[in-house]
């Protein structure tokens, strides 16, 4: 299974820096500026939500990731819908990391079945659940682009479709912070960002792969 964050290509030297994406809570903790791309709301709700305990806290003391690319979030970015955000889709990069190399790693996490904003999300922490409580046949349905459903916009009709945006944002979220070398690469839109991402990851000393994946954005497919 594959974990998405996308973040602003112009937070990539404050994160290569840190050798990690971190938490919000952690980069605030550090005085570290983020250039945010998310609903200002969104995040109220974020920072008071409590998760359950263990592993405990609250959202914003994890680090959040998508089952899917090409997620609302970024069409809601590239459509200029969030407020104080002048990026679209070019300017965003995704992070790639896989569920089985967090759990060689750390139990703090825990995952929604559903935006994790939502008071009716369910919570959980046993990663053999995952098979049963994310809506996979929704997120896999044809037709696809790189293995997930090319729609994820509610219908009212059939019946599975009226909450399919919610659970095309269902969360899976990792406590405190994610270091660089758990991820699988790098994924951008064309050539011209793919030369951006690659030239810092040398100024920086990494070893990140970065791949041109258009299937993770609105490109016309």
């Amino acid at each position: 299974m594959r974990l998405f964050h996308i973040t602003a290509i112009d937070n990539l030297p404050a994160i290569f820096q840190q050798g990690a994406l971190l938490c919000k809570q952690q980069s605030q903790a550090a005085g570290i500026n983020y250039q945010s791309i998310a609903h200002a709301g969104a995040q109220g709700i974020r920072s008071a939500k409590a998760v359950i305990d263990p592993p405990g806290g609250r959202i914003h003391d994890y680090v959040p990731f998508y089952f899917a690319p090409r997620s609302p979030m970024l069409m809601a970015i590239h459509g200029g819908k969030v407020a104080g955000c002048s990026y679209r889709q070019d300017d965003i990069v995704h992070f790639e990391l896989l569920v089985r190399v967090v759990v060689q790693h750390t139990q703090d996490f825990v995952f929604f079945d559903r935006n994790a904003t939502k008071v009716y999300s369910q919570a959980y922490t046993d990663p053999h659940q995952l098979k049963d409580v994310i809506d996979w046949q929704l997120l896999t349905e044809p037709p696809q682009l790189d293995g997930f459903c090319k729609y994820f916009s509610d219908k009212p009709e059939p019946a599975k479709y009226t909450d399919r945006l919610e659970k095309r944002q269902a969360e899976f979220l990792v406590k405190h912070q994610v270091p660089l070398a758990w991820f699988t690469r790098l994924g951008v839109i064309n050539d011209t960002k793919a030369e951006q991402v690659r030239a810092l990851i040398s100024q920086f000393g990494l070893n990140l792969p970065v791949a041109v994946m258009p299937d993770w954005y609105f490109t016309g497919q």
